[in-house]
This record gives C-alpha cells, structure tokens and sequence, in this order.
C-alpha cells in the first residue's frame, strides 16, 4: 500500500509517498501548480505497483486544491482532504522541533494518512459545487454591501443628522431613492407636490403627506453641514452600494435556478428560505458521507466541547469549528423556525424554562434542525411538520 502525501501551495506543490511500512518510495519532490506539473505527478502514481492500494491526501486549503482535485477525479483516483488543524495537532504530538518546511509537511501528511482511517473525498455533484461557489460569493458581497450601507450612514449623519432616525434607523427603498436623487437637505426641502406624489407611488401609499411635510421641514432646519466632498463621497459609496446590490440579486436568481432544478429535502422545511437551504447544502456537501447526525453537528461547529479530569466533569462552550457560514445559517434560520413550526417553538421555551439564554437555547433548536435535515437527506423524505416530534 502506498500512502501518497501532497503538501499544497499556490504556484507548487510538494509531493512524498511512502509505504505502510514506513519505507520512502519516492523522496519529496516538487510538481507546478499547472498541466504540466499535473502531469508529472500522474506520471509517478502511474511508475508505482499496480497490485498496491494507493492513498492520497492533502490538506484543505481553500480554491488552490480545486484544480488538483479535479485532476485526479478525472483520472481515476480518489483522494482524502485533511483538516489542517489535525495535521497541526498530529505534528506536535510527534515531534518537538519548530522546523516547519513544504517538504517536511508532505511526509508529515503521508505519515497522518497512515495513522487515520481513509475516507475518500465524495466528488461533488455539479450542483453542489455551484452551488457553494455561488452562495460563498453571495454572502461576501452582502457582507460588503452591508458595509456601504455603514459609509453611507456616517456621511448621511453629517450631511442631515436627523434624516436615518426618521425612517426608524433602516434604508427602506423610499429612504434610498431620496438620499439617491435628493441627497441634500436643501434639495429635500424645495421638493414639491410632484415629488411626493413620486414618493407615495414608490412606498405603495405608506409614505403619507404628513411624512411628506414633516421631513420637509427637519431638512429645513437641519444640523447638518453639506460640503462638495460629503456630496461626492455620497454619490460614490451609493453607486458602489448599487452595483454590489445588483450583484447580490444576480447570484440569487441563479441560486434559485439551480435549486428549483432539484427536489432538494432541506428546502422542504418550513421556515427555511431557499437561499438559506442552497447555503445549508452547499456547505455540507455530500450527505452520505455522514453516519450520524452528530458528526453533521461537528462539521457545522454546534456541538460542545467536554471538560472532564477524574471525578470532574463540567460542560463545555460551543467549540465553533468547522464551516462558519453553515453555522451562521442554521443559527439565523432557527429563529424562522420558531415562527413557523410550534414544535421548535415548544422546544426553545422549554429551554428557556430550564434556564437557559436565549442564544444557548437557540444553539438547542439549531442542533434539532441539523437532525431533521440528516433524516430527510439520508432518506429522501420531504418536510412533513406533522412528524416532528
């Protein structure tokens, strides 16, 4: 058996095979990150025993694995993606020395292989793979629209301090459209009937006249300090805001595209939108390579961690590993849940009866969900809230 260790970096990769024994059949070497590099390293599995079992495996190190992925897949060989921070524990637990080196990590990653059972990366189906890309990229962008929205509110604080408070501290599509066409206070303050009657139209009848006259007048005897700069900061952060918000609802339509492809069991719950479950599956992948709903709570990060030394024992935090967003996700969509489903409701104030916080007692109906969702993926089952129990 060969157990074949990759060491991945950006522009090379580093690459030492061994045997069960411990015995080097190839010392570390260099391969580039490209089709021909690719190709070298093909070359050498391809140089070794046929009749013997090959392992391969390498770190998880982002989008530089994707390609090498992709590679081997076509290939014919399978391969084990390694949590770096296990390869981190298991190069303490074996050596003391700080030297730190590509070379050295390959043969490290081809002894870890040796010491841990093999579980072969599942190739993704094409949709899943999208589907990650596409709502990685979508929370980015929101996370950046988010932060435009934070400029605009500094400028807008200096430009009319009072206009935000007014519209309750949120940009409604009204409040835009002003700071968009008005941005100044002296602007807001000479619209006429005209520009009410724009603005009554785009808010559905909610913007009344009273609204009208009454900002009319915060605008005229404002606080606020308008300068050439401010206008053109305003005008700049809102065109960035715009183009980012654009982008966001092209990637959700092709989001729900693909999702409307497939009879999904996740996005079957009541209470979970379905960018919300694109997000859950993506993140998870491959639903058969789970045995247990807990190991699909270890990957999500909502398990606790244990504290015990002899007689001792006490409860432990959140160990928040694994993927970050699936764990925001499940946290955010749980609070749906409780609107949706009186079960989860149930659940939560039970939890809360027993003395919990609330964000403990949300994690609780978090880790209720992930369950559900192992059930209907595992066996193809479609929501059913009666069942819930």
């Amino acid at each position: 058996m060969y157990f074949i260790g990759i060491d991945i970096a950006k522009y090379k990769h580093d690459c030492f095979i061994a045997t069960e024994t411990g015995e080097v059949v190839r010392n570390t070497f260099t391969f580039h990150n490209d089709r021909f590099g690719f190709q070298q390293l093909l070359s050498v599995i391809q140089d070794l025993d046929p009749t013997q079992i090959k392992r391969i495996g390498f770190e998880a190190t982002s989008h530089y694995t994707e390609n090498l992925k992709h590679f081997l897949a076509q290939a014919g060989h399978d391969f084990m993606e390694l949590n770096p921070v296990l390869t981190a524990k298991f190069r303490s637990a074996t050596t003391l020395r700080r030297s730190k080196t590509d070379k050295m990590d390959a043969q490290l990653i081809a002894q870890y292989l040796m010491s841990v059972p093999y579980k072969p990366y599942p190739i993704p189906y094409y949709h899943i793979s999208a589907l990650k890309s596409l709502t990685r990229l979508r929370a980015s962008l929101v996370r950046q629209r988010s932060h435009y929205l934070v400029q605009i509110t500094n400028l807008m604080d200096a430009i009319f301090p009072e206009f935000k408070p007014f519209f309750n501290h949120s940009f409604t599509v009204t409040a835009l459209y002003l700071i968009e066409n008005y941005a100044t206070p002296t602007k807001i303050s000479n619209m006429n009937a005209k520009s009410y009657e724009l603005l009554r139209r785009l808010s559905h009848g909610r913007f009344t006249c009273a609204k009208f006259l009454q900002l009319k007048s915060l605008a005229s005897r404002t606080v606020g300090n308008v300068t050439p700069v401010l206008e053109l900061e305003l005008a700049s952060v809102l065109r960035l805001y715009r183009a980012v918000e654009e982008e966001v609802v092209r990637l959700e339509n092709e989001i729900k595209a693909i999702m409307a492809q497939h009879k999904i069991p996740t996005a079957s719950i009541h209470g979970i939108g379905i960018l919300s479950a694109a997000t859950i599956v993506a993140e998870y992948g491959d639903f058969n390579r789970f045995e247990t709903p807990a190991q699909m709570l270890a990957y999500a990060g909502l398990e606790p961690s244990i504290n015990q030394s002899g007689t001792a024992q006490s409860p432990g935090h959140m160990v928040k590993r694994g993927s970050s967003q699936l764990r925001y996700v499940l946290l955010n969509v749980s609070m749906y849940l409780l609107i949706h489903n009186p079960v989860y409701y149930a659940f939560y104030q039970k939890k809360r009866n027993e003395g919990k916080s609330h964000r403990i007692a949300l994690s609780h109906v978090a880790k209720k969900l992930v369950r559900m969702i192992f059930k209907l993926e595992k066996e193809h089952l479609q929501f059913d809230i009666s069942q819930v129990r």
